[in-house]
């Protein structure tokens, strides 16, 4: 077990350092921050000396040198707008992200888990195809699209949360939702597929024919052997959560990192962008990394081949 995990890390660094030089490369590309920060009337020796205190005016391979070595001493570098360290930016965003996936995540399995295994059941039957129905829309409804129907109708409406921002508990009902539903949807046809499976195994025909409850055979057997990839799809998808919040954070003004990047995407802010991309793709890898652990330890082949 210790071989694997260390083989999986050792494959996330180099993971980590092609998606720091992806990220580098695009963001020098996207244009010239410099001319985006100072007045359209600036001088050219204004334009040097402002590209000369960011270190904009060395070759990209030095720059990205510079960049990896800050990197690796815990520093992304000062924002350009803001005039604060990156990693304090996205610190104080963090919690409100967090706080945001966590109960999307929360939502997308409590409505999951129970109507997949309710439609593995009793498949093909009515319910079965109501669920399906329900989760196809789910998964195919625009995230922006969803976030403004909900608003229009639970807060401008009904009146009974509000539209947007963040501080009461209330707040984050709709953009809950919102995120979540994309996730709830599939995890709800993945569950149900994955519980299909496992109904029609012989191990359950003989538990059956043992006199064994329906319920323990479903609950007890059937789904705790479904779990795995359950459990693979719902971390990747909770780090999706995490690092796809951009949308849903711009319709309900959530000030979470979402918000964060857009508005730095806009503003061209070159260290925040790198940061909060970099940032983004740690989630990913330590929740890749992390589902590939559990992984096997809910499969013991897994590690042994």
């Amino acid at each position: 077990m210790t071989t694997f995990i260390l083989r999986r890390v050792y494959q996330s660094v180099f993971v980590m350092l092609g998606v720091s030089l992806v990220a580098f490369l695009l963001v020098h590309l996207s244009g010239d921050p410099i001319k985006l920060m100072l007045p359209f009337d600036a001088s050219p020796e204004q334009i040097a000396q402002t590209r000369t205190y960011w270190g904009l005016d060395d070759p990209l391979p030095f720059q990205y040198a510079r960049f990896l070595g800050r990197v690796a001493q815990g520093d992304l570098g000062s924002s350009m707008k803001h005039s604060q360290p990156v990693a304090k930016l996205i610190g104080e965003r963090l919690r409100a992200t967090t706080e945001l996936a966590v109960l999307a995540m929360a939502f997308a399995l409590l409505v999951a888990i129970p109507v997949g295994v309710f439609s593995a059941v009793r498949p093909y039957s009515l319910w079965d195809n109501l669920a399906t129905v329900l989760a196809l829309t789910g998964r195919s409804m625009p995230v922006f699209w969803l976030g403004l129907l909900l608003i229009l109708v639970f807060a401008v409406q009904l009146g009974w949360v509000p539209p947007s921002g963040r501080g009461d508990w209330k707040q984050l009902v709709l953009p809950s939702i919102t995120l979540g539903t994309a996730a709830m949807a599939t995890l709800t046809r993945l569950t149900r597929s994955s519980l299909l499976d496992e109904l029609g195994q012989d191990y359950l025909r003989t538990a059956r024919a043992k006199g064994l409850a329906e319920r323990a055979v479903v609950y007890a057997h059937g789904l705790r052997n479904a779990w795995v990839p359950i459990v693979t799809v719902a971390g990747l998808q909770f780090a999706a959560l995490l690092g796809g919040a951009l949308v849903t954070e711009s319709v309900f003004a959530w000030p979470g990192l979402g918000l964060l990047t857009v508005r730095a995407i806009y503003d061209r802010d070159l260290p925040l962008i790198q940061g909060a991309t970099l940032f983004f793709a740690s989630v990913f890898v330590l929740m890749n990394l992390l589902v590939d652990i559990l992984y096997a330890y809910l499969d013991p082949r897994i590690r042994h081949g």
